[in-house]
């Protein structure tokens, strides 16, 4: 296929999807646009039982193992503010993380490597996975069974701050494990002016959000990459009443599994030692979301050399305390997850997010070179 073809396939394709955006497990019109877009290509969609996503093959003609590529494909609860002709028809509904992106240039490198596969050595299976932006979608994908009998996976994200060219390659953790937690503060309510004769639960709040901060900074290693917010506090209805209750909610993030595993405990007897002192009570609850993003570091050659035979720039991606849900497949399949620059103009799930279309033709071209040198390098694996 001549560049200029392509590139037009692959801006279309991005500009359909950016107007008819779906959320997380919502993406019907999504699934059956990728379906059409690929058969008509003369790709094979196999079916593992996905309400929503795809999973497609390109065979090669040379036997050889399997390797996944993935790119997500829904979209978030965001009102657009981005002025352009394929702005979102789907009121408040938004592209602003950029899998339109991911999914239109992934598709882009299956229909290169299905114009290549008489010299393909393998396999490269294709999975448009849903339901990213809440965690859910590698959880089904894996379920599914798609992934039995592949030897890796490889997947991305597109990174705003990094120029068009360039590729970020880190071994080791690169995106942060996102844990949720939720804490009620029981105390006795009463008269706002007769304080004495109450346990008030938004001074024992109060305290405990103060208290949570020191946990990382003196209950961990300095060496741990962590962080602890508090992202909601809420007491009370009447200006001269005391409540009953104070509830809080929050995440920690966190690089190093130890410092996840630790930090709960630390917490809950935080809350409760403070709690008690004053004569309340708490309900701590704890909520396990997504682990580290953690590449495997005997992969990064690989994935370095795919970008240089490009003439792409390599560098050494930045961690980023956000989560992935890629981390799922990673207890799975070696994997590696890398930043492709897109030099966009805000950052992810900004209203103003945009990227530049000149990256769809470099993450295509990199993806398509990453399979078939993982093919002959899986090839070897024994």
């Amino acid at each position: 296929m001549r560049t200029d073809n392509l590139v037009k396939k692959l801006v279309h394709y991005r500009r359909e999807l950016h107007q008819y955006p779906e959320l997380s497990l919502k993406e019907y019109e999504t699934t059956e646009r990728i379906k059409g877009w690929l058969t008509e290509a003369g790709i094979a969609i196999r079916d593992y039982g996905l309400e929503t996503g795809v999973i497609a093959e390109v065979v090669g003609d040379l036997e050889g193992p399997t390797i996944a590529i993935r790119a997500d494909i829904d979209a978030l609860p965001i009102v657009e503010e981005v002025n352009t002709l394929f702005k979102s028809k789907h009121q408040g509904v938004m592209h602003a993380c950029g899998h339109d992106f991911h999914t239109s240039s992934i598709i882009g490198a299956a229909l290169l490597l299905e114009e290549n596969k008489e010299n393909l050595k393998g396999t490269v299976r294709f999975i448009f996975q849903p339901a990213e932006e809440i965690a859910q979608g590698a959880k089904l994908v894996v379920e599914s069974g798609a992934l039995e009998g592949a030897s890796a996976i490889f997947g991305m994200h597109n990174k705003p701050d990094l120029a068009v060219g360039t590729v970020g390659v880190r071994s080791g953790a690169l995106m942060a494990s996102a844990d949720r937690f939720e804490l009620d503060v029981i105390g006795l309510g009463g008269h706002a002016g007769i304080p004495h004769a109450t346990v008030d639960p938004i001074v024992v709040a109060s305290q405990i959000v103060t208290a949570f901060q020191s946990i990382i900074s003196r209950n961990t290693s300095s060496f741990d990459n962590t962080v602890l917010s508090v992202t909601q506090l809420h007491a009370g209805s009447a200006w001269n009443v005391i409540p009953e209750k104070a509830f809080l909610e929050g995440t920690v993030r966190s690089f190093q599994a130890e410092a996840r595993h630790e930090i709960p405990a630390l917490m809950e007897r935080t809350a409760k030692g403070i709690a008690e002192a004053y004569g309340a009570s708490i309900d701590f609850r704890w909520y396990p979301y997504i682990p580290v993003v953690e590449n495997n570091p005997q992969l990064e050659t690989l994935v370095t050399e795919a970008a240089k035979d490009w003439g792409y720039e390599v560098v050494e991606a930045k961690q980023v305390a956000g989560g992935e849900d890629f981390a799922f497949y990673q207890s799975k399949l070696p994997s590696f997850f890398v930043w492709m620059g897109v030099d966009g103009s805000r950052d992810w799930h900004h209203p103003e997010y945009h990227l530049n279309e000149d990256a769809l033709l470099v993450s295509a071209r990199y993806f398509s070179t990453l399979a078939e040198k993982a093919l002959d390098y899986f090839s070897g694996w024994k």
